[in-house]
């Protein structure tokens, strides 16, 4: 792969319009991250599960606080990746390869926006209600390549459609984002029934988006590397990284907060990413600062920058020394597991303490389980609507529904998906009064 074609400002849906010699106070990933965090879907992250329960008194990460962190990690990722690249001569700096830092920012505010309400739960509901649910009755009106979508419902493919997709009354080209941009939220290049094959879980576009995803990888020139299999575009590697240095430092942090975990495990799991020997200035330089702080959150918060800090760095070198296999397209690990091995021993720790005291604490679970009941209910009665539209429930149903999703019309696939637009976009409190409502446990008031 060539960065002269990756980094390209063509917007998706707006061909017509573009022009590269184009100049403005913004450039245009610049213009792409203010598009994004301006935009209502990424307002809505506000009120989105990310794994504890939206707050009370104690302010624990949603998806939005997660987004802007992992953007401002991903910002970090991509400058420090480009200066090295520029520095190490393996880049043209008029290649416009500066510009990744605001590529990956961009990416990273959008790479949540398909998440469902309720955390992963939320995933799992709307796959159970069409593959064991009530949903698998209607199977037979479906393609094989159309069934492994509803089956195998991924928060990664419903964002590029939210990115790509003109939704009614809007413009074409849903975000109009750039290319580059659009190509670096998607982790997983292939349709959901390569999943045998690719042997992961998860897939990047919908067989609805399938043709826009096509358009995009044969603009930028991303090969081809099996039979409807793409190779990862380049950015890609940036985003995950932050996602995962994010996520998992973060998780620890507000596990501290809400006293799961206490402050001498806390500190331990986070001065573990770096050796005692070889790094004994950074923890001497921790250790004055924790002298100096007395205040045990803020004490956290300091070491959990210094490790971000530290993850940054480690990532771009595994970028780097796997640069050409990167641009080859066979590359297949992840940079966080790829760091040193003090900090790759860190992270693995870090991941089991989550897995066994944070993602199965109590406060989770219920959420988990409040959310598969919310869903599963929710895409019940609004599929049935959908499938039998002219009863008289079903008509005051589907009046619910925003014009924007089309609902209507002969394509039973489509329908289905515009259901899934609605529900997957809606925040835990909506989704829950929704339910509610519906059920006759409480009735609506007049305003």
């Amino acid at each position: 792969m060539d960065w002269i074609k990756l980094l390209s400002t063509k917007r998706f849906g707006q061909e017509d319009k573009y022009s590269p010699a184009s100049v403005d106070v913004r450039t245009q990933f610049q213009r792409d991250y203010d598009r994004l965090i301006f935009s209502s879907p990424f307002r809505r992250l506000q009120n989105k599960t990310q794994v504890f329960p939206l707050p009370g008194s104690i302010f624990v990460h949603n998806r939005l606080t997660h987004s802007l962190e992992v953007s401002s990690v991903g910002r970090s990722l991509g400058n420090l990746l480009a200066e090295k690249l520029i520095e190490n001569k393996k880049v043209d700096p008029e290649s416009g390869i500066r510009e990744i830092g605001s590529i990956v920012a961009a990416a990273c505010l959008a790479h949540d926006l398909g998440n469902p309400p309720f955390g992963h739960s939320g995933e799992k509901a709307l796959s159970h209600y069409f593959e064991k649910g009530e949903g698998a009755a209607i199977k037979g009106r479906f393609s094989d390549e159309e069934w492994f979508d509803l089956t195998n419902f991924e928060g990664n493919a419903n964002a590029l459609r939210l990115l790509t997709h003109a939704f009614n009354g809007r413009r074409k080209g849903g975000f109009a984002l750039t290319y580059s941009t659009i190509a670096s939220i998607v982790k997983y290049p292939w349709e959901s029934n390569k999943i045998p094959e690719v042997g992961k879980k998860k897939y990047g576009y919908f067989q609805v988006e399938k043709e826009s995803y096509f358009k995009i990888a044969k603009e930028l020139e991303i090969p081809e590397v099996g039979e409807g299999i793409y190779a990862r575009f380049p950015l890609v590697y940036l985003v995950e990284a932050a996602d995962d240095i994010c996520y998992q430092i973060m998780d620890i942090e507000d596990a501290h907060k809400l006293n799961i975990l206490s402050t001498a495990e806390t500190k331990e799991l986070l001065l573990n990413f770096y050796d005692p020997e070889k790094e004994k200035s950074s923890l001497d330089r921790i250790n004055k600062t924790c002298e100096e702080v007395t205040d045990t959150n803020e004490q956290i918060a300091f070491i959990r920058a210094s490790v971000i800090g530290k993850l940054v760095g480690e990532c771009v070198n595994v970028f780097l020394d796997n640069y050409d296999d990167i641009l080859k397209g066979t590359f297949n690990g992840a940079l966080i597991k790829e760091v040193e091995p003090t900090c790759k021993q860190a992270y693995k720790t870090c991941t089991g303490v989550a897995v066994q005291r944070i993602y199965r604490h109590r406060s989770v679970i219920e959420i988990e389980l409040a959310g598969y009941k919310i869903l599963g209910t929710l895409l019940e009665e609004f599929v049935s609507a959908v499938m039998e539209p002219d009863n008289f429930y079903s008509k005051n149903l589907l009046s619910l529904i925003p014009q924007q999703y089309d609902v209507s019309g002969e394509d039973d696939y489509k329908k289905i998906m515009s259901v899934l637009d609605f529900v997957s976009g809606m925040t835990d409190v909506f989704a829950l009064d929704l339910y509610r409502k519906i059920k006759g446990i409480e009735l609506p008031e007049i305003k």
